[in-house]
């Protein structure tokens, strides 16, 4: 995967530089420079198996690079480790999965209050967030079971939980890659209109040539 140099934005959520990833089976990913603003909101296109998903992790501090800086909200993100990455990560980083990894047999406020645990706020900051998020995103069963819900509600439980803490950026993972084409485009906007609202650097990957339209900023990511 290669993506090429980009011009620098002020303000900035994400800063990449010279960043380089293998994995033993030969694949490899460089990107001599990326920047993406508080507050904008970029596609990531191009084929299954060209690196988005990599990258993503990457930027979320799952997987380490070969070398290279990743800068979130200013801060040096891959030279913080153990529970100072996971309380960074946590406070600054929103993901966002297709599968929506929630907890069932956790309530939908439960789910959005462990992630705001994890971060390190307090008990009665994490259920103000969690109250306010999911009440922004129209859920208003906030101790329903998740797996209760409908699909469309646990989605909205999922994207809650990505910006209840409000993060400098939101990363989402093919969030559309189940979904037929008019429900991939109300489920972008909905996290669109999320991002925008906490304020933070939104990156979508997707192999979905019908999301062209939606961004006004779309990378190609090339193998």
């Amino acid at each position: 995967m290669v993506i090429a140099q980009q011009d620098s934005v002020s303000s900035t959520g994400v800063s990449i530089a010279n960043l380089q990833f293998s994995y033993d089976r030969g694949f490899q990913l460089r990107i001599p420079s990326l920047e993406v603003a508080r507050g904008e909101q970029v596609l990531l296109a191009g084929p299954s198996g060209t690196g988005k998903s990599t990258l993503l992790h990457l930027i979320a501090g799952l997987e380490e690079p070969l070398h290279g800086v990743i800068r979130i909200a200013g801060e040096d993100f891959l030279k913080l480790q153990g529970s100072r990455r996971d309380t960074f990560r946590g406070r600054h980083i929103g993901m966002i999965f297709q599968t929506f990894n929630l907890l069932q047999g956790f309530t939908a406020i439960e789910n959005v209050m462990l992630s705001l645990m994890l971060a390190g706020y307090s008990t009665e900051e994490q259920r103000r967030r969690a109250e306010s998020s999911l009440g922004r995103l129209g859920i208003t069963d906030l101790h329903a079971p998740v797996e209760t819900l409908s699909i469309g509600q646990q989605q909205r439980v999922a994207v809650a939980r990505a910006v209840a803490g409000e993060p400098s950026v939101v990363l989402a993972d093919e969030p559309t890659a189940s979904l037929d084409p008019e429900n991939a485009s109300a489920t972008i906007q909905l996290i669109k209109e999320a991002a925008r609202n906490c304020g933070a650097a939104l990156i979508v990957t997707s192999h979905d040539p019908l999301l062209r339209s939606l961004f006004t900023r779309v990378i190609e990511v090339t193998g």
